[in-house]
């Protein structure tokens, strides 16, 4: 089953509102099996416009991504936030198939063309 993301950009406008959301959040991400890949921390905007903090969260699918989101234990942490942050937020499915430069599966002998 594919994992399904979080990825937050925000500019946080009010300091203590935010804390009020940080310190309430939690309880969904768990309840829907969330865990932190990106939380803050040091960045570079190689390309295009930047925000001051960046978060990326794994869920165990895309379902649970969405359900967490429309939780209402979500959005009750959300509204602590009151308006104090500026944020684009996209929830997406993960990508299992062939990476950059590995090796395609073995072809399986056909026993026709020996």
């Amino acid at each position: 089953m594919k994992r399904g993301y979080w990825i937050a950009r925000a500019d946080i406008h009010d300091a203590e509102a935010y804390k009020d959301y940080a310190a309430s959040n939690g309880t969904a991400f768990a309840a829907f099996g969330g865990r932190f890949l990106v939380r803050g921390g040091p960045y570079e905007a190689a390309a295009g416009t930047a925000r001051a903090r960046n978060v990326v969260i794994e869920f165990p699918s895309y379902a649970d991504a969405l359900a967490c989101w429309k939780s209402e234990a979500y959005q009750a942490a959300r509204a602590k936030q009151k308006g104090g942050v500026e944020a684009e937020i996209l929830i997406i499915e993960g990508y299992d198939g062939d990476q950059p430069g590995a090796s395609p599966p073995p072809q399986a002998a056909n026993p026709a063309s020996e």
